[in-house]
């Protein structure tokens, strides 16, 4: 008993110390599952030596009876060579970490080099930082946009805190380093995690857990479909009219919006070619090879070995406005200009094509994959007496894709297929301007210079048009207007676009709408808790909103292929071919449609902030006599808050790609209303 007593006290202090040694928070490393430790890695992929990268996605499947649209998801997943390229990367631990902690000090990557060649080193930080209790895990998303077909380390360190303020502790990742019965995957994961670590000559003892993961390829399919395009000549343009501009009184366009099929009739604003400045409107079609299936998507094949089949053959109608100077020798410069979602060439490239006519400048406009509505769709140009009405063919690519007998404004540029949503459409478009660039250098549209090629684009036509100025060098300058990406940033930020993700979430089994904005008639809108770049840490205790960060992380790593931001590196910055291409970037303060954060992803992504041109809305209406509160600025290129802002950032364009490029004007010289470029911190907020 003396014994024993003596003995009390000492056993009284071991059980006040183990609760604690328990309660302890450790990084959690377990690779059974992509919730169990740092994601994304490589341990979730399979070798697939006919991809640049050397590898293919392999995830694995929940409950399918119960969660059919996530396993649909990883089916897309699983066809890729690689992750995202701005993930959301997700560290779990086994308790709560103090999350004011977390910075770019204790949790970054590097990179380890291209799989294609090229040496690694570099340093990225985080942001966004989300803690999710519920679940002990950790969000965050790397600071800058990745490159692709490259491996990176993840490293988190002993610098983050548990929620008593002591260092997070390695556990398990510590005992992964030192097991010694590892074999198959798992031993060569392991020595790809140290090598790693020694290839960033990070020692291991502050580290509390790290994962290597591969990028995705994202050019590659649309570099093999360029060199496809550039090794045929294409048939000639086949032209149906060429109409003096002083002849023509009206255009009515009578587009096809039904499949039974009726028409309405549609006024072009054919006012906005002056006979001034427009010599001649030319309406004529050409032929382009669609890489799309009737599902609207493109097949994946190996970025490595893989060639993309053509599918069918589009035949595409496209408008020209010459300018009424004469023909320049070897003809006119010609800008391909891209118009907006829901937009048609009826629009957006009437109202700027005037502008860049009076600048000597031919431009040329097509529809976009699913617009312009259906294929039976004319034009009826009416003329001068004595010279009779003319009705040219102009069919639209819309079709019916849900079966209500409508073909409406953007039905069929998204695929019927799991997130891949208008990737695919954004990228067969751009197939389309490729294969146009090809027709005008071989001579295949009379009058045409062949090697004064230029892009403008608004909106969508900024975004497609970013990816166009990617990946073809003979395109000799560019201007996107009110760009921004990708699609599922624009859609999930703008109140104009988010219902739309409402729609999807609710289609999803099970449906993820946990309520919030963007809601619709008996469809509750959505709350996802992300935070804007640069705002503090948020702590997520909203129920639902991981699963909707996760379903928005996967249909923007899907979309990567047909995101302008992973575009725009390869516009100046690391160009696909031998030289950097001339752009401006214009955009404006408060855009709702396109948000502010997601046109600074382009800029940031292609070190373009000093090709900016910066609308401030804010400032213009309250130069108004009274102030007026902002409206939405998107459409300020086509005079959508006053012809003054328009005309002058028209003539920005016009001057730019006149100029090839070499001249760029302030469009409103010292005044206030253009920031050229953008003075101080690219605008990270919404502005609106």
């Amino acid at each position: 008993m003396t014994s024993l007593r003596r003995s009390l006290p000492f056993v009284l202090v071991l059980l006040l110390i183990v609760p604690v040694v328990a309660l302890a928070t450790t990084a959690r490393f377990d690779l059974d599952t992509p919730s169990g430790g740092p994601f994304p890695s490589d341990a979730f992929t399979v070798a697939d030596p006919s991809q640049n990268t050397g590898v293919r996605v392999s995830l694995p499947k929940p409950g399918c009876a119960a969660r059919p649209s996530d396993c649909a998801d990883i089916d897309v997943l699983n066809t890729l060579d690689g992750f995202n390229m701005q993930p959301r990367i997700s560290i779990p631990f086994n308790g709560p970490i103090d999350p004011t902690s977390v910075s770019s000090a204790n949790i970054f990557l590097v990179s380890l080099g291209s799989t294609l060649g090229g040496r690694g080193g570099k340093v990225v930080g985080i942001n966004q930082i989300v803690w999710e209790p519920a679940a002990n895990t950790l969000h965050v998303e790397s600071d800058e946009f990745l490159d692709q077909h490259t491996r990176y380390l993840i490293v988190v360190t002993n610098g983050v805190r548990d929620a008593d303020g002591g260092h997070v502790n390695a556990g398990q990742f510590n005992a992964f380093l030192q097991r010694s019965n590892l074999t198959g995957a798992r031993a060569a994961y392991r020595q790809e995690v140290v090598a790693a670590l020694g290839h960033a000559g990070i020692a291991t003892d502050a580290v509390i857990a790290a994962s290597v993961f591969t990028t995705q390829s994202v050019t590659a399919v649309l570099e093999k479909i360029r060199v496809q395009i550039h090794a045929a000549t294409p048939a000639a343009a086949v032209i149906h009219g060429t109409f003096p501009r002083a002849t023509v009184t009206s255009l009515t366009w009578h587009r096809q919006v039904t499949t039974a099929p009726t028409f309405e009739d549609v006024s072009v604003p054919i006012f906005l070619l002056p006979p001034g400045g427009v010599g001649a409107i030319a309406f004529g079609q050409y032929q382009s090879p669609d890489y799309e299936t009737p599902l609207k998507f493109i097949p994946p094949v190996a970025t490595r070995t893989g060639v993309p089949a053509v599918q069918s053959t589009n035949t595409l109608q496209f408008t020209l406005i010459l300018p009424a100077t004469p023909a320049p020798p070897g003809g006119y410069p010609v800008v391909i200009f891209g118009h907006g979602f829901t937009d048609s060439k009826q629009g957006a490239p009437i109202a700027v094509a005037g502008t860049l006519a009076a600048n000597g400048l031919a431009s040329i406009a097509i529809n976009v994959v699913g617009h312009g509505r259906g294929p039976l769709g004319t034009l009826v140009v009416d003329r001068t007496p004595p010279l009779a009405a003319v009705r040219v063919p102009d069919g639209g690519r819309g079709i019916d894709q849900d079966g209500n007998g409508t073909i409406d404004s953007t039905e069929g540029v998204n695929a019927v297929a799991p997130l891949i949503a208008n990737r695919d459409g954004l990228r067969q478009t751009v197939v389309d301007l490729m294969q146009l660039v090809r027709l005008i250098q071989t001579g295949g549209i009379a009058g045409l210079s062949q090697s004064r090629i230029y892009y403008a684009g608004q909106s969508f036509g900024g975004i497609y048009g970013t990816i166009l100025l990617g990946v073809e060098p003979d395109i000799r300058a560019g201007v996107p207007n009110v760009p921004g990406g990708p699609i599922i940033e624009i859609a999930r930020l703008s109140p104009v676009f988010r219902p739309l993700v409402t729609l999807s979430l609710a289609a999803r089994i099970p449906a993820l709408n946990n309520g919030g904005p963007g809601g619709l008639p008996g469809i509750p809108g959505f709350t996802e808790n992300i935070p804007l770049r640069n705002e503090p840490v948020r702590t997520d205790t909203v129920a639902g909103a991981s699963a909707i960060q996760e379903v928005i992380d996967n249909t923007e790593w899907v979309s990567q292929t047909g995101n302008p931001v992973a575009y725009a590196p390869y516009i100046r910055r690391s160009p696909l071919a031998t030289h950097p291409t001339p752009v401006i970037i214009q955009f404006a303060k408060g855009d709702q449609t396109v948000p502010n954060p997601t046109a600074t992803a382009i800029i940031r992504a292609g070190d373009l902030k000093d090709r900016t041109s910066y609308f401030r809305n804010d400032l213009w209406w309250a130069a108004m006599i009274p102030p007026q509160p902002p409206m939405n600025p998107h459409t300020f290129l086509t005079f959508g808050v006053g012809p003054v802002p328009a005309i002058e950032a028209q003539t920005q364009m016009a001057i730019f790609l006149g100029s090839d490029g070499a001249i760029t004007v302030d469009p409103d010289g010292p005044g206030p209303f253009f920031e050229v470029p953008i003075n101080g911190p690219l605008p990270e907020e919404l502005n609106f």
